[in-house]
């Protein structure tokens, strides 16, 4: 009977992960031509992200119903308030630290030490909880995970700041703790609206330093469909399926769902910007795949 149950629950949480990170990497590319197309500063880009998606994950919840007894409703018990606050303030943590670490050093080189050291941290944090290592399929698939996505993200010469690798650091940091926050469930806080309003409270606390930087954008029709398209898709139902698949799997292997992000960026800026993903990069994806299948399917 345990059986019958537990494998569809796990492999509903795997689904949910892993849909979580390919909407993560779609996030990368609109981000990117957002920036260009309404020339925003990265902090006003995080902003209008995390503000549009928690609005529009809010108004969903509103039109269905599912807000039961409003805003009181949902912060009607102290644990539900500092969940929110503390999702709200780490979704800013991560925005701004990442995209400090970018400006400081280069998208490779933030992207691949911010996914790739959140697991890294996890496993480190899991250790000194439970004090006990991590099961040996979960190293497996760990140390699989980060050779893949080096190769992934290999770029011969480049160089990293050290200021903008600690700053990405911070970044994988606040996701790691992000993670673990939210791994245990607040009773009747479910996912949507803990994404909804965690996307209000750290785009609000991100809105004084963007609106310093400058928010302002022209209204065209395709500037405001990437602004749509960038708070609903790779945020509200990414980060949604992420917290719904957190709830049946291990921190470990649920972070490394987030490597699935530059995965599906790397093809889709070869289906849409024309680029091209090298023998290096294509062993790199080989890899990261096979360890990624591994997290998901070995206990």
């Amino acid at each position: 009977m345990s059986v019958s149950v537990a494998v569809p629950t796990r492999a509903k949480s795997s689904a949910a992960l892993v849909l979580a990170g390919v909407l993560w990497g779609t996030g990368g590319l609109a981000g990117s031509l957002l920036a260009s197309r309404a020339g925003l500063h990265p902090l006003s880009v995080a902003a209008y992200r995390l503000l549009i998606g928690g609005a529009i994950a809010t108004g969903y919840l509103w039109l269905t119903g599912k807000l039961t007894g409003g805003l009181r409703g949902v912060l009607r018990t102290s644990a539900a308030r500092r969940r929110l606050l503390a999702v709200g303030g780490l979704f800013a943590l991560f925005q701004t630290s990442y995209f400090v670490a970018v400006s400081l050093s280069s998208v490779s080189v933030a992207t691949m030490t911010t996914i790739g050291s959140a697991p890294v941290l996890l496993a480190v944090a899991t250790v000194v909880k439970t004090r006990s290592l991590p099961g040996t399929w979960t190293l497996v698939s760990l140390v699989g995970s980060l050779v893949g996505l080096a190769l992934l993200q290999w770029t011969p010469g480049e160089s990293a700041d050290l200021a903008g690798v600690l700053f990405a650091l911070l970044a994988a940091a606040g996701f790691a703790a992000l993670t673990l926050v939210t791994a245990t469930r607040v009773e009747g806080l479910d996912p949507l609206p803990t994404t909804a309003f965690g996307c209000l409270i750290g785009g609000a606390a991100l809105t004084p330093a963007a609106l310093w930087s400058g928010m302002a954008m022209p209204v065209e029709a395709d500037v405001l469909a990437l602004v749509l398209y960038f708070g609903v898709v790779p945020t509200a139902l990414a980060y949604a399926a992420y917290f719904r698949g957190l709830e049946g799997a291990h921190p470990v292997p649920a972070a490394l769902s987030a490597l699935l992000e530059p995965l599906t960026a790397a093809l889709l800026s070869m289906v849409v910007l024309g680029e091209r993903l090298g023998a290096v990069g294509w062993c790199g994806a080989a890899v990261l795949i096979a360890a990624l299948a591994l997290a998901y399917t070995k206990p």
